[in-house]
């Protein structure tokens, strides 16, 4: 281990900036963890999986998920890598877009694709239940939508790039408002007046908000004044939203209740990225210093580097726990109703576990983050057949 944490440190560039990869870390890991906390399972009579939460019994549990909701650190941290590459980039705006976008969707068509060819095995040959299938499905295709959505405000970069050029940090306040007008009507006075179709604007200006001020501190239009502004204003915001205005505190969504905050993103969400993009702008040479030690910068690395495959499989990590684990009827904190502190506890033991299987599924899906070299026209097309297939059975739509 010590052998491979002095290559890392040794291949690391002086120009590196670690505390962004710090931070990325960071987020990339509160994906998992989230998932694997707040995500339980119950089991019907005929012995099929189906979703349960625990905040539906404990409410109590709510300000973990502000803790554990960093995507906007991630989208932050996105913003500003993204700056950086576009400015080194040799070719065109076009190219190097294609070679981004290349490397998000990669992942995702080989985690749908296995998903695809695994579904008619683990049914007609091991008699797991359609409704686990599902079930399983969704947990799947649950990471993939933030993907998406990546996907689009990567795509957006060249426009960020030179808005947040031409006026700095306020780029994003239009955004912030984008998204009021949007809650106030759906949650307003109006609200019966207003089609549900109308959250879905909220998509867009949600997750770029935090993505346009990670474009402009890369551009360095972000001063320490801006960075405390944004987090005393983002929590004061939080703060009056969970108060006054009665939002769902529950930074995800907890079943049976009408309102959630993630999809599509409510104003709570960028109040909450907004102190958080303000908190880690203003700890950002703290975290650098922290991380020239070899032995921290060595796990953000090897994080960093398996990012995609952290995103995709982490739910299917847990599913291989739990789905074998259905055949034995309820296991305490893996399948079972989440509705006691024995659960919780019981979780809290599973999480190596899963974190085990994740690493053991990594080892063999972190090929789908390389270029598909060896992979010609006609298996891509296979895989994308496939990966289709998959998303219309998860997507409840066959």
């Amino acid at each position: 281990m010590s052998t491979l944490v002095r290559r890392i440190e040794a291949g690391t560039p002086a120009h590196r900036d670690r505390a962004v990869d710090g931070l990325r870390a960071l987020a990339l890991l509160a994906v998992p963890t989230g998932h694997w906390l707040l995500g339980g399972f119950t089991l019907s009579a005929d012995g099929a999986l189906h979703n349960a939460s625990p905040l539906a019994s404990f409410g109590a549990l709510a300000p973990a998920s502000w803790i554990l909701q960093m995507l906007g650190i991630f989208f932050l941290v996105g913003g500003y890598a993204s700056v950086l590459s576009y400015r080194r980039r040799t070719g065109s705006a076009r190219a190097w877009l294609g070679g981004r976008l290349a490397r998000l969707g990669r992942p995702v068509l080989g985690v749908t694709a296995v998903w695809a060819a695994l579904l008619p095995l683990l049914h007609h040959a091991l008699g797991v239940p359609v409704d686990t299938l599902r079930t399983a499905s969704t947990l799947v295709i649950q990471p993939l939508w933030f993907v998406g959505v990546y996907t689009v405000v990567t795509a957006l970069t060249p426009l960020c790039v030179r808005a947040a050029r031409r006026f700095g940090v306020w780029t994003a306040a239009p955004l912030l408002g984008s998204v009021a007008v949007v809650d106030f009507l759906r949650y307003g006075p109006y609200a019966d007046a207003v089609p549900s179709w109308l959250s879905l604007l909220n998509i867009l200006p949600g997750w770029l908000f935090a993505y346009q001020l990670g474009v402009a501190w890369g551009e360095g239009r972000v001063s320490r004044r801006h960075a405390r502004a944004l987090l005393l204003g983002g929590a004061a915001l939080f703060a009056a939203l969970l108060l006054v205005f009665g939002y769902p505190a529950s930074m995800v969504g907890v079943p049976g209740e009408a309102r959630t905050n993630s999809h599509p993103p409510s104003l709570l969400v960028l109040a909450l990225a907004a102190a958080q993009s303000g908190a880690a702008i203003l700890l950002r040479e703290r975290i650098g210093r922290w991380l020239r030690r070899p032995a921290l910068w060595a796990p953000v690395v090897v994080i960093n580097l398996s990012a995609m495959t952290i995103l995709c499989w982490h739910q299917t990590a847990m599913l291989a726990a739990a789905v074998p684990a259905s055949f034995l009827g309820e296991v305490p904190g893996l399948v079972g109703a989440p509705d006691s502190a024995g659960w919780i506890l019981a979780r809290l033991a599973w999480m190596p576990v899963f974190a085990g299987l994740l690493v053991l599924v990594g080892r063999y899906a972190r090929g789908f983050e390389s270029p598909w070299a060896r992979t010609g026209p006609a298996r891509r097309a296979v895989a994308g057949l496939l990966a289709a297939g998959f998303a219309v059975f998860a997507l409840g739509l066959a």
